[in-house]
C-alpha cells in the first residue's frame, strides 16, 4: 500500500470554499479515477487540511500522477490561483500493529 499525502494550508478566508470544492468535486475526481482504493480527507485547524489517497501499488499512483494529476492540478490551481499553500509527500507502509 502506497500512500500519497497533499497537505493545504489555506487563506482563512478561504478555508470554507476550498472544503466544499475538495469533498464536492475534487476529492471525488479523483475517486473516480480508479487509481486509488480509499482516500481520507481531514482537517488539523480551520486553515489547515490533508488528504490521504491509498494505492495498491506504484503503478497505480504512477499512472495518477502521469494521466490524471496534471490536469486535475491545474483546475485546483485556477480556481484558487492565490491563498493556498499545497504540500505532497509519497508514503510506504513499512508494517501495521493491531
Amino acid at each position: 500500500m502506497i500512500r500519497y499525502e497533499v497537505t493545504l494550508q489555506v487563506e482563512p478566508a478561504l478555508a470554507p470554499a476550498v472544503a466544499q470544492h475538495m469533498r464536492g468535486a475534487h476529492i471525488p475526481e479523483i475517486f473516480a479515477t480508479g487509481c486509488f482504493q480509499r482516500i481520507r480527507f481531514e482537517q488539523a485547524s480551520p486553515a489547515r487540511f490533508r488528504t490521504g489517497y491509498e494505492a495498491m501499488n506504484q503503478t497505480d499512483l504512477d499512472r495518477y500522477l502521469h494521466d490524471h494529476a496534471p490536469k486535475l492540478r491545474a483546475e485546483f490551481q485556477n480556481r484558487f490561483p492565490t491563498g493556498v499553500i499545497t504540500t505532497r509527500e509519497l508514503w510506504t507502509l513499512q508494517e501495521v500493529w493491531g
